[in-house]
This record gives C-alpha cells, sequence and structure tokens, in this order.
C-alpha cells in the first residue's frame, strides 16, 4: 500500500463531522505504519549483510520522488554557506552544479531484478534511415529499455553509451539523453565518408546506479589506505606501526573504532584537506612518514551484486549500413578556429579517421619526434595527477630523444619525476596530486596537493601546467571532490592573475572500469564537475572522455599508444597553436 497516495488524498469540503473524524483516525493511524516502516527500514539497513532478497527494494527504491526534476541535496550532503564564500562560489552557481549532477531513478519500488533494464531486451532504433547521408549531417537513434522480462521501462535513468563506427578504424562519440520514460535519443554526427554502423552498450542499469550511489555516499572506507609511523623507542630502538587511514568522514569506519582511542586528524592549513589515522599505540600522530593503498572492502551484498554485474553489455538494435556520401557544400565538418583557452568542448568533440583524432574544439595537427621538440623548446611543464597523466610523461620522454630522466631515487608510481633537455632548455615534471592516492609505500614529503604546488609556481609564458583529477576520488562523497577542485581552482585564477601568459590544460576523466570501486558512472560524475568548476576559467580542456569511450580499442583506464599519440597530439596543439 502507498502511504503517500494517501496523505494526498482530499478530504470532501461537504463531509459530515463523524466521516471527518474516522478520516483523521485513518490518518494517523497510517502515519504510525509509516513510522513503523521507516524504522523497520532503519534496522533492516544495519543488518544489511542478513538482508533478504527483497529488503534491497527497501534501502534503494523507496524514495518515490517525481523522476523528471531533480531533487535537492540533503544538508548532510549541501556545502555550509562558508563553503560557497571561501571559494568565491555563489549559491546559485552551486545549485546550478546540482543540475548538472542529476541523474534520474526508478520512481518505485523494484522488488526483483527482473525489474531492471535487461541489455538483452533492450533495443535501439534508428529514425527516419534514409539510403544514404552527406557528410556532416546527423544520425538520430533511439533506444528502448526493457527489463528481464521484455517489459517497457516507464522510467530513466540508465547509463547507456553510443557511438558510429565503420572498418576505417573510425568512430565518434553519440550524445544519449534521457527522456525519462524508459527510452532515450541519441544524436550522431556522420564526420567521415563511406560506410559507418550504430553500437549502442548498456553501461549500467537504473537499478546499478542506485547501488553506485548507496555506496558512494555512505561506505567510502570501500578503498582504504594504510600510514606507517615511525620513531625512536626504548633502549634505541626503532619503533614502526602501521594503522588504516582515510579521509575525515562519519561514514569510512574510522570513528566506529571500539578503543575510545579513535583517531589522529591532519588538515593541510593551505588547502584545508582533512585526513584521518588511527592512533597508533606507541607512537606520537606526528611520527606519521608513509602512505600507501591498503584494500579494496567489498561491502556490496549478494542482491546488490545482481543488479550490478551485467554491466557495459551491448544491445541489439538495428544493424543497417549508414552510407555518408561528400557534402554537396551544404554541410560542413572543417574545423578553422585557432586553439585558445577557454574553447567550449562539444559533443562530439572530435572523431577517429584511420586511428587519428579530428577535434572539433579547435584547429589541431600531428606531432613528429621534430616538431615535438620544436613545440617543447624553452618550455617548463608541470604535470600533476595519476597515473594516466604520467603516461603524458612518459610519452614525451620517448618521443623526445633528447629528454632525459634524472633518478631522483623516489617511487616511480607517485613521483616525483623530472626529465630535462639541457640543450632544448626543456624541463617536464610529473608528481602524484597528493592523497587520496592508491600507490605503494612512498614518503608523504613527496606527496603534494596540487593547489599548492599551483600557488608555489611563478608562471609565465613559458610555463604550461598541465592537471588532472579523477579516478582516485571515485569512492568518496561528491563534496569531498568538489572541495578539492574548488581549491584547484582558486590556485589557477590566481597563477593566472599574477601571471596571465601561463598555459594551464585540464585533462579530463576517461573511461575505463564498471565495479562499485571505480566505475564509469562515478567518473563521468567527477567529469561534470570539473568542467563545472572551471567552465569560465581561460584554460584549455582536453576531452578524453570520448575519445576514450568510443575507440575500437577495449576500454583500459590506461588506455593505449594509439589514443595516446592523439591526446598527445591535442596537448601540444593547445601548447603551440597554429
Amino acid at each position: 500500500m502507498m502511504v503517500t497516495d494517501l496523505l494526498t488524498t482530499q478530504l470532501n469540503a461537504h463531509l459530515v463531522h463523524r466521516d471527518r473524524q474516522c478520516l483523521k483516525m485513518l490518518f494517523i493511524g497510517m502515519c504510525i505504519g509509516m513510522i513503523c516502516s521507516l524504522i523497520l527500514w532503519s534496522q533492516m539497513g544495519n543488518e544489511r549483510k542478513k538482508q533478504s532478497p527483497h529488503s534491497f527494494m527497501l534501502q534503494h527504491f523507496a524514495k518515490h520522488h517525481n523522476s523528471s526534476s531533480p531533487v535537492k541535496m540533503s544538508s548532510e550532503e549541501s556545502p555550509t554557506s562558508s563553503f560557497y564564500s571561501e571559494f568565491g562560489i555563489s549559491s546559485e552557481r552551486y545549485s546550478s552544479l546540482q543540475q548538472t549532477l542529476y541523474w534520474a531513478g526508478p520512481d518505485r519500488s523494484i522488488t526483483n531484478v527482473s525489474m531492471s533494464t535487461s541489455p538483452a531486451h533492450s533495443t535501439f532504433t534508428i529514425q527516419n534511415l534514409k539510403d544514404s547521408y552527406q557528410i556532416g549531417e546527423e544520425l538520430y537513434v533511439m533506444i528502448h529499455a526493457r527489463d528481464f522480462k521484455n517489459n517497457i521501462k516507464p522510467y530513466g535513468g540508465d547509463f547507456f553509451q553510443a557511438k558510429l563506427f565503420s572498418s576505417k578504424k573510425a568512430s565518434v562519440f553519440g550524445e544519449v539523453v534521457d527522456l525519462l520514460n524508459g527510452s532515450y535519443s541519441v544524436r550522431i554526427l556522420l564526420p567521415w565518408v563511406g560506410q559507418a554502423q550504430v553500437a549502442v552498450r548498456l553501461i549500467h542499469s537504473s537499478e546499478a546506479v542506485q547501488v553506485l550511489k548507496h555506496h558512494r555516499d555512505t561506505d567510502s572506507d570501500r578503498v582504504s589506505f594504510f600510514g606507517y609511523f615511525e620513531g625512536p623507542g626504548p633502549n634505541g630502538i626503532k619503533l614502526k606501526e602501521t594503522v588504516l587511514c582515510n579521509m575525515k568522514s562519519d561514514k569510512n569506519g574510522l570513528e566506529r573504532l571500539k578503543n575510545g582511542n579513535c583517531c589522529c586528524e591532519y588538515k593541510d592549513s593551505r588547502t584545508g584537506v582533512e585526513w584521518r589515522c588511527q592512533k597508533p599505540k606507541s607512537l606520537p600522530c606526528s611520527a606519521r612518514v608513509y602512505h600507501s593503498f591498503a584494500e579494496y572492502i567489498n561491502h556490496v551484498t549478494a542482491e546488490e551484486a545482481m543488479f550490478l554485474n551485467p554491466s557495459n553489455k551491448g544491445i541489439n538494435g538495428q544493424k543497417s549500413t549508414i552510407m555518408i556520401l561528400p557534402s554537396n557544400g551544404s554541410t560542413s565538418i572543417d574545423v578553422r578556429e585557432k586553439c585558445r583557452p577557454g574553447l567550449h568542448s562539444p559533443v562530439p568533440s572530435g572523431f577517429y579517421l584511420n586511428d587519428v583524432w579530428t577535434s572539433f574544439v579547435c584547429k589541431t595537427r600531428q606531432f613528429t619526434t621534430q616538431t615535438t621538440t620544436q613545440c617543447l623548446k624553452d618550455k617548463h611543464i608541470y604535470m600533476m595527477g595519476d597515473s594516466t597523466v604520467r603516461q603524458w610523461f612518459e610519452f614525451l620522454l620517448n618521443a623526445v630523444p633528447t629528454l632525459k630522466r634524472m633518478d631522483l631515487h623516489v617511487l616511480y608510481q607517485a613521483g616525483p619525476l623530472i626529465a630535462v633537455d639541457v640543450g632544448n632548455n626543456i624541463d617536464l615534471h610529473w608528481r602524484a596530486h597528493g592523497i587520496p592516492l592508491r600507490c605503494r609505500k612512498t614518503e608523504l614529503t613527496n606527496l603534494h596537493y596540487t593547489s599548492n604546488e599551483i600557488d608555489d609556481l611563478t608562471g609565465g609564458p613559458h610555463t604550461v601546467v598541465v592537471f588532472h583529477l579523477g579516478i582516485h576520488f571515485t569512492s568518496f562523497p561528491f563534496d569531498f571532490f568538489t572541495h578539492r577542485v574548488l581549491g584547484v581552482r582558486r590556485a589557477v585564477l590566481d597563477l593566472l592573475q599574477r601571471a596571465p601568459a601561463t598555459t594551464v590544460i585540464i585533462k579530463t576523466v576517461n573511461t575505463g572500469f564498471k565495479d562499485v570501486f571505480t566505475s564509469d558512472w562515478y567518473s563521468l560524475q567527477l567529469d561534470r564537475i570539473l568542467r563545472w568548476a572551471f567552465q569560465d576559467v581561460g584554460v584549455y580542456i582536453l576531452d578524453v572522455w570520448q575519445m576514450t569511450s568510443c575507440h575500437y580499442n577495449q576500454e583500459n583506464i590506461h588506455p593505449g599508444p594509439v589514443i595516446i599519440k592523439n591526446e598527445i597530439d591535442i596537448l601540444l596543439s593547445f601548447i603551440c597553436p597554429e
């Protein structure tokens, strides 16, 4: 029985007093029933490992809201007013982020996995298919989601990806729009001459997305870290202790320690980032020396896993061959605009043809060893981020034979790394973005926050700053990542204020994983936060999300050489525009 339906029933103005009293008693009884149900649901949430298959519905889908309109963040999720003012972000601006991050979900109780979206039963159709098209025209596709019983889904929230591809190592990203009724429209540009086909994949069902949301907001300890403490002990013995660490939160397990002596807390004075470690038994909190990744902890129940498992599956649809002819002059895909900071990244942002990416953002080009060296001459390049940015460091190191890496005797996985070409006055740097970082044991003193690094740069026409934040933040609530991104935004604004000629390039998040720890759905949301934060800042945005999601190579968080080469060509085109 739906309590909310009874609550919305309107009393007839002409009911007699006795009938009104009866209805009043009924209303009170239903409210008591609803309160009892909520208490029961809470108890079930605390005993999730003992849940029956149907209790999954109670935990995740009993939010009978209208899927067609965004929902406000709870007071727990929303930043305080000081959060806005700290970074110069108005409440209205932050509201726009809420709209950007909104993702529809089930509008009813889901009592069985058979009610979730089935990749085998969902289909796509090409709208108004023609015998041939001209290059530059657009193709429209409709996706129809169905459940495992082949019933039409009446609500949205599924995570689909679409692309156009051909045997000529050509592909382009398709823009999927959720119509919030079980159908999805796809717009695909036709950017090359020849034949092509449409492909659509279900990355996650709408029900699976609800599972991901739940664990993102409640289980940040599903990725845990170690803190290593060292210091002098009695009789000259060196003491060593290893404890669990994580972001400061009331949802990651550290606050639930039973020894009554919880934690050492660390707050960076410049960024405000807070970190927490279990308190060592014998050593002081100041004795923390090293950091590392600890383990993945899977809190997903068997029932939840049933919703997550059918992920990243192709769906059936029209296999018609799309014939694309040269333009008669009415359409064009030429990109003539010179690369400059602040340009909008469209959808699609480019396309592959014969494994070469053509950008729709601005006029890019392919670089050889010679032109790469010429472009980087007299440049100081500072790269900050994760291992996907380190791939760029490694590519340039190999592409420019005169660049030589110096051995700084540090953990390569975390850096810092530096390569120098004295003859061409090039210095190339990479370092990790600081904690949280899933890495092997490394010195804390080498883990610097990106915003602090940017604050310490002089900048100028010979300085290039490249940074990225992404995959290492997927296990944390969005406000933690947003705070981090806004700190970097403030540092970039200050840098451009004191040195406007500095080149700043942001690498977006790329695709790669589909699990509860690092799902592409998490990455997509982080990518939206990153773009939102820098939409009004004069920087370059290098969109690798589309480049990795539409390529024919199997998705990997570390893209293959072909994709990296194309990313580097865009990077160099930003540094040395024509």
